[in-house]
């Protein structure tokens, strides 16, 4: 579609736009022959588009901002968009897509929460430093540079993982009480487990295939995997393959982007049951059973 980029890699940032933002921009520019058709597709950074409406409150035009700079890019004469602007679903707003990862938004957080704490226990040796306990003896306090010292040197000697079980040195008077957290409380695995099945279901993912133990056996993670297909990507592929045959048709008479679903090697047990389903149909014509199995007359 371009110099720079095959047609995986177009596509790539097509869908990874329309996942992380909910919104995807594709520009076609060029005209070599004069004949009005484009002769490059360039994938647009969704953070950079701005959409401009026009007086209905439909888009008009697009706002593309770099560095400062910004280049406004504008229908054609006769009314066709350069610019194809996929988009998911926003209850809210007219002009822009509503990103998985916003409905998302607290499993993000609980599993960056349990990530950070899980970090700081290992960081930690998996436990408090505990408690070191001045007795006092007629009333007698530390001072504050005596505290501060004190709380410096059990930072800086004692704590982390590569002081883990490093004898502990204390004066008269001192006293230590190790403290410790229980299996349970350490165990935010389960949480940050709950979370990521959260964020999949957002993204239509089907938690059996992020690997957690105990969800997938292999009957399940090939179930999951079929069903990944057929529920999330394929309608995802022709939603985008409908948009850019409408929106490529307006330059290219008789223009139609289609997806080969049967390159898919997921979907090879469904295609097997469909041709024995239609070779055992005995009542069919050879033409009936072509267009059935979707390979036209």
């Amino acid at each position: 579609p371009n110099p720079e980029q095959s047609g995986a890699e177009l596509m790539e940032a097509v869908y990874g736009a329309l996942q992380v933002s909910g919104n995807a921009y594709v520009e076609a520019t060029g005209d070599a022959d004069g004949d009005g058709a484009p002769d490059e597709l360039w994938a647009l950074r969704s953070d950079r588009v701005k959409v401009v409406p026009g007086r209905s409150g439909w888009p008009e035009a697009w706002d593309y901002s770099v560095d400062g700079r910004s280049v406004r890019i504008g229908r054609a004469a006769d009314g066709w968009a350069p610019v194809m602007h996929l988009k998911l679903w926003h209850p809210l707003d007219d002009w822009y897509g509503l990103s998985p990862l916003e409905a998302a938004a607290q499993g993000v957080d609980a599993h960056n929460a349990a990530g950070a704490w899980n970090k700081a226990l290992l960081d930690n040796a998996a436990r408090p430093s505990g408690a070191l306990v001045c007795g006092a003896r007629n009333g007698e306090r530390l001072t504050d540079g005596q505290f501060e010292a004190l709380k410096d040197q059990l930072s800086n000697v004692y704590a982390g993982a590569t002081n883990a079980g490093r004898p502990i040195l204390l004066e008269g008077g001192m006293d230590w009480k190790p403290l410790s957290l229980t299996p349970a409380e350490m165990d935010f695995t389960a949480g940050k487990h709950a979370a990521a099945r959260e964020i999949a279901l957002a993204f239509g993912v089907p938690p059996q295939l992020l690997g957690i133990p105990g969800d997938a056996t292999y009957a399940n993670y090939r179930e999951a995997n079929a069903a990944f297909w057929r529920q999330t990507v394929i309608p995802l592929v022709r939603k985008a393959a409908g948009a850019m045959t409408g929106w490529l048709g307006g330059r290219f008479a008789g223009c139609e982007v289609r997806a080969d679903l049967d390159a898919v090697s997921a979907l090879q047990p469904e295609r097997d049951a469909l041709w024995a389903r239609l070779e055992a149909a005995s009542f069919l014509t050879d033409e009936e059973r072509r267009r059935m199995a979707g390979l036209g007359s």
